[in-house]
C-alpha cells in the first residue's frame, strides 16, 4: 500500500512544524473548535448543493470511489455546486466533503475532472483537512474578533503559507491516485492558459522556465519581500510553480518506484497480503503463502 509519508512534499511537513510552533496556534485551535461546526456545514450542502451517489448523477459521482480506494481514504460527501467558475473544494476534519462545481465539469474533460477530484482527496488522504478548515475559520471570523483577531493573523498567515506547500503534495497524491502526473499538469495548464481548445499545445518547457524567472525576481531581499506580499493571503502556489515542482518530483527514483508499483499492482503482479511482486502464474505467493488465485485443471 502506497502511503502518504511516500509522496508528501517535504516543504508541507517543514512548514507545518514551523507552524505548529507559533505562539498562540493552540488558541487558535481553540477559537475553531468554538465556532465551525461541520454539522452546519453538513446541512448547508444537503440544503443547497446536489449530494453525488450510485442514483444521482452516477456519471460524476463514479468518478470518486476509485480514488478513494487507491488512496485508502474513507469515502467524503461528494456534492455539485452552480458556480461557473471552474473551481473544487473539500472540508471538514472528522466529516469530510467534496465540492465540485458546474463550471469545473463544463470547462475541463472527465480525465481533468478525475485529477481534481484525486488532488481534493489527496488533501484528506495527507491529513491537511483540520488545518485547511482553521484557515477558512479564521478567515470568515477574524474581522469578527477585533484586538483578538489582530493577535491571531500572524497564525493565519502562517497557515497560508503552509497551505500553498500543501497543495504540491495534493498534486501529488493525485499523481498517485491516477497512476500518472500528466493530468495534474493539464489541469493546471487549463487554469493558467484557457480551455484544451487554446492550451492543448502549450509547451510544458517554456511554461517550466516561467517558474524559473519568477524565482529569478526574488534575487535580493526587497524583491523577496514584495513577491512574498503579493502571494501572502492567497492560499495557492502560483500555477507555474505547481507545474515545475510535479513534474521535478516525476523525474525522481521516489516516484518512479511509486508508479511502477501501482502499475503491478494493477496487472494483479502483487501480492494483496504482503505486498511482494508475484508472477503471473503464481496460484501462492512464494513469500508469505497467501493464495492468489485457483489452480488450474
Amino acid at each position: 500500500m502506497i502511503r502518504p509519508a511516500d509522496y508528501i512534499h517535504p516543504e508541507d511537513e517543514a512548514a507545518r512544524r514551523n507552524m505548529e510552533a507559533i505562539p498562540g496556534f493552540a488558541a487558535a485551535m481553540k477559537l475553531m473548535m468554538r465556532y465551525y461546526d461541520e454539522q452546519i456545514t453538513h446541512g448547508m450542502n444537503m440544503a443547497n448543493k446536489i449530494r453525488l451517489s450510485p442514483t444521482q448523477l452516477p456519471a460524476i459521482y463514479g468518478k470518486l470511489p476509485p480514488v478513494c480506494k487507491r488512496l485508502s481514504i474513507t469515502e467524503p460527501e461528494f456534492y455539485l455546486e452552480m458556480n461557473p467558475f471552474p473551481n473544487a473544494y473539500a472540508m471538514g476534519e472528522t466529516r469530510t466533503m467534496i465540492t465540485v462545481t458546474s463550471g469545473l465539469l463544463e470547462y475541463l474533460t472527465d480525465e481533468e475532472v478525475s485529477s481534481v477530484i484525486a488532488h481534493e482527496c489527496g488533501h484528506i488522504a495527507c491529513h491537511h483537512m483540520l488545518y485547511h478548515t482553521l484557515a477558512l475559520t479564521l478567515l470568515e471570523k477574524i474581522n469578527d474578533l477585533g484586538i483578538l483577531g489582530a493577535a491571531v493573523m500572524p497564525v493565519y498567515w502562517a497557515l497560508q503559507y503552509w497551505s500553498r506547500r500543501s497543495e504540491l503534495s495534493a498534486d501529488r497524491a493525485g499523481a498517485v491516485a491516477l497512476g500518472s502526473i500528466d493530468k495534474i499538469v493539464e489541469v493546471q495548464i487549463r487554469l493558467a492558459g484557457g480551455p484544451k481548445s487554446i492550451t492543448q499545445d502549450v509547451n510544458i518547457a517554456e511554461f517550466m522556465k516561467q517558474a524559473d524567472y519568477y524565482d529569478s525576481l526574488q534575487e535580493n531581499k526587497w524583491d523577496k519581500l514584495l513577491q512574498n506580499y503579493a502571494i501572502l493571503n492567497s492560499s495557492h502556489p502560483f500555477t507555474a510553480i505547481r507545474v515545475r515542482e510535479i513534474l521535478r518530483w516525476g523525474e525522481t527514483e521516489q516516484c518512479r518506484r511509486i508508479l511502477e508499483r501501482l502499475a503491478l499492482e494493477a496487472e494483479g503482479l502483487l501480492c494483496p497480503a504482503c505486498g511482494k511482486e508475484v508472477a503471473g502464474e503464481w496460484c501462492y505467493c512464494k513469500y508469505c503463502g497467501h493464495k492468489l488465485k485457483e489452480a488450474i485443471g
